[in-house]
């Protein structure tokens, strides 16, 4: 409740009742609170955000919902002849099951040891003074350097050499580099935040170093996993160059490989592609709903400490 004076009632000036009465009844706005119309703007303003963030979503769907391929050159058409043909069409003529299988496999795996190898590392540099340990993250950054188009020929000579080319393995290990340094980077810094007492105290309890790492820190950086592994996850989704290269059986696509087969030369079926893009946004939907209580949090602390 404020306890400020309400204007009426001036040092020296008596008080009456009826001035009283009157600064009782009325409401004192409190220091730095938003006037009725400030808030109506900052609402107004946010509702206008939220759409423009929707429409396309928005517009994608009623894209799918036309059973035309040339539809989307005349979308005030679609109206009076919405259906779920291209959603069926999808499921039932492609191989979209096959492509979600790769993509499971491939972006849960990823999501998995990039998190594991990243955090291992983040708390490493974070927690012990090793010689080179801050060139050793610097060398994490130099990585990420290099272009695509350079890294493609290496890489493939190495997966070749290793028979890991088609496989799930090998696609996993090359997104783990690129998911990798940029994790540990995260974590590291999430793992500055957290005090090094706790790390004291575990020993003191007897815990091994990596007990305390597993039973004492990891439960506290979950927020800054969460963002490691929501980061992993939607890079391993939608990459397309490697998984394109290094994937070579139709029935091992990735879905961002995948929506590719519905563009050929001299033909789009653009209903199609808006119809899988739908469904392909359902697992990242689910995902991001999983994470998303320790998102925001985990992307605000791990900046707080270099």
């Amino acid at each position: 409740m404020s306890t400020a004076t309400p204007p009426e009632i001036k040092p020296g000036r008596p008080v009456t009742p009826q001035i009283l009465a009157n600064s009782r009844l009325r409401p004192v706005r409190r220091r730095g609170a938003s006037t009725p119309a400030a808030r109506l703007v900052s609402h107004g303003i946010l509702i206008v955000a939220s759409l423009i963030a929707l429409f396309p979503v928005a517009w994608l769907v009623y894209l799918s919902l036309g059973p035309d391929k040339d539809d989307y050159l005349h979308p005030g058409a679609i109206w009076g002849k919405m259906s779920l043909t291209n959603y069926s069409f999808v499921l039932q003529h492609t191989q979209f099951f096959d492509w979600l299988l790769t993509t499971m496999v491939v972006t849960l795996g990823t999501t998995a040891i990039g998190v594991i190898i990243s955090s291992t590392t983040g708390y490493a540099v974070s927690r012990m003074r090793f010689p080179g340990y801050k060139k050793f993250m610097w060398v994490l950054l130099l990585t990420q350097m290099f272009p695509v188009a350079v890294l493609m020929v290496p890489m493939y000579q190495i997966l070749s050499d290793l028979q890991l080319i088609d496989t799930y393995l090998g696609l996993i290990l090359v997104y783990c580099t690129t998911v990798v340094p940029y994790c540990a980077w995260l974590l590291k810094g999430y793992f500055d935040t957290i005090p090094f007492e706790i790390d004291e105290a575990g020993r003191v309890d007897g815990l091994t170093p990596f007990g305390t790492f597993a039973r004492l820190i990891l439960p506290l950086a979950k927020p800054g996993l969460a963002v490691a592994a929501f980061y992993s996850f939607l890079t391993a989704f939608g990459e397309v160059a490697f998984a394109s290269t290094f994937m070579l059986s139709d029935t091992k696509y990735t879905f961002a490989v995948g929506l590719q087969t519905f563009v050929s030369e001299h033909d789009a079926q653009r209903n199609l592609m808006a119809a899988t893009a739908v469904l392909i946004a359902i697992p990242v939907s689910a995902f991001f709903y999983l994470v998303q209580k320790n998102l925001v949090t985990g992307l605000t602390a791990g900046g707080t400490k270099g």
